[in-house]
């Protein structure tokens, strides 16, 4: 029995599905006994372009195909790496980015293959709060996060921004979600009506 569209939270994301309500396909009943591909197909577009139009804000989407009734999205809320959520510029005494300011880091390519916002851990700027999820890196070998600079070597930090606070938001985008999957099922089932009208009036 469909239940309509609900959030699943998990320790590092969620899953919101989309499926229309008992009530919501009933409206449609009729229509779908008469025309089943047609309602399935209509139904299936809807679901698939409701989760377009929710990646496009938050996350995720996995296209659904065949005779599939739902569909999902899955979003992340691991922190994420400052330096992805926008331009990182590096001044004199730290590193700004999308209106957040890293006193004393450096923006740097250390591990991988793209520059990141770094700190030492010894710094007096650190505040473990601006970098939340991060490891912070201990000696003890090439890959163990010290890094070699100026000759002496010492732990850094990965600067990250966390998406906890984002939780609370995904209940409003489910109940969003839900209307306008509605809004697009009926504008889909009204194209395949239109088209079995359209058949039925040529016999």
């Amino acid at each position: 029995m469909s239940i309509g569209s609900y959030f699943k939270p998990s320790a590092d994301g969620g899953m919101i599905s989309i499926q229309s309500s008992t009530a919501d396909l009933k409206a449609f009943e009729d229509f779908a006994k008469l025309v089943p591909k047609a309602a399935a197909a209509a139904q299936r577009r809807a679901i698939n372009k409701t989760l377009g139009w929710l990646r496009t804000h938050i996350a995720r989407a996995y296209p659904v195909s065949g005779g599939a009734t739902s569909g999902k999205l899955w979003f992340g809320l691991n922190a994420i790496e400052s330096s992805r959520i926008g331009r990182a510029r590096q001044s004199g005494s730290g590193v700004s980015v999308a209106g957040r300011r890293y006193q004393g880091a450096f923006l740097k390519q250390v591990y991988g293959n793209k520059p990141d916002i770094w700190i030492r851990t010894a710094s007096k700027h650190f505040n473990a709060d601006d970098y939340p999820d991060s490891t912070v890196s201990g000696g003890g070998g090439a890959s163990s996060g010290w890094v070699a600079e100026n000759g002496n070597r010492f732990p850094l930090a990965k600067a990250k921004v966390s998406l906890e606070q984002a939780r609370p938001h995904f209940d409003t985008w489910v109940k969003r979600a839900n209307a306008r999957l509605l809004e697009i099922l009926r504008q889909e089932f009204n194209f395949e009506l239109q088209k079995y009208l359209k058949g039925t009036a040529n016999v």
